[in-house]
């Protein structure tokens, strides 16, 4: 079993920077692939980030390519998600998510709470 946390959302301008972590508990973490989700209102939830359990591999949406960049550190259970060059598109709520297989279709099994992220014009 494991159990998710994200935190570090907020209220950021246009062409800010945010940074938001996902916590973990659960001695299996390491194990899984994570991937971070974001949801707009009105919008289909929609796979943004997702890394490998060992942190080597990497995969991006198109939307975020070349601005957010995901890492994890499994020593301290955490994985984190560096939002570079804001857009008001980016608003939504942000989901990290631990589960199985790779790549941006890995299988989401454990889901943290969400965390706000908006920005302003």
């Amino acid at each position: 079993q494991v159990q998710l946390s994200e935190s570090g959302g907020g209220v950021v301008q246009t062409g800010g920077s945010l940074r938001i972590s996902c916590a973990a508990s659960g001695r299996t973490f390491s194990s899984y692939t994570v991937g971070w989700f974001r949801q707009a209102p009105g919008k289909e939830r929609e796979s943004v980030a997702v890394v490998s359990w060992n942190g080597e591999l990497t995969w991006y949406s198109d939307s975020v390519r070349g601005r957010f960049t995901i890492s994890r550190d499994n020593a301290k259970n955490t994985v984190a998600l560096q939002m570079n060059s804001l857009e008001s598109e980016d608003t939504a709520v942000y989901y990290c998510a631990a589960g199985l297989g790779a790549g941006m279709n890995y299988s989401p099994r454990y889901w943290g709470q969400g965390t706000q992220v908006t920005v302003s014009s």
